[in-house]
């Protein structure tokens, strides 16, 4: 069995983005979903996204809809601020080890 279709790299946004306090986690996955956590409630919002350039369309799967925008590595997405997790805890990391 043969396939003319070509795998595609994943969007330069797929990846976990968390809030500065961790609370929330929003995790854009490769497939068009995505799947966002609330402290201890996982999946407490998931559904599907699109992407045109920097801006994101969202659709939960109760038919909600929201939108975000990626700008200098930080997605604004409504009134959340969220980094991506390697970048967050990079900055942990260099809080902590100041002397």
């Amino acid at each position: 069995m043969t396939s003319n279709d070509t795998p595609h790299a994943p969007h330069p946004h797929v990846g976990m983005w968390v809030t500065a306090d961790g609370h929330i986690r929003q995790e854009l996955l490769p497939n068009g979903r995505y799947d966002e956590a609330r402290g201890n409630r996982r999946s407490a919002y998931t559904g599907r996204y699109t992407v045109t350039g920097d801006h994101i369309d969202y659709v939960d799967d109760t038919g909600f809809t929201a939108t975000g925008d990626v700008r200098d590595g930080i997605l604004y997405h409504e009134h959340l601020v969220l980094h991506r997790e390697d970048d967050r805890r990079a900055r942990e990391g260099r809080r902590g080890s100041r002397g």
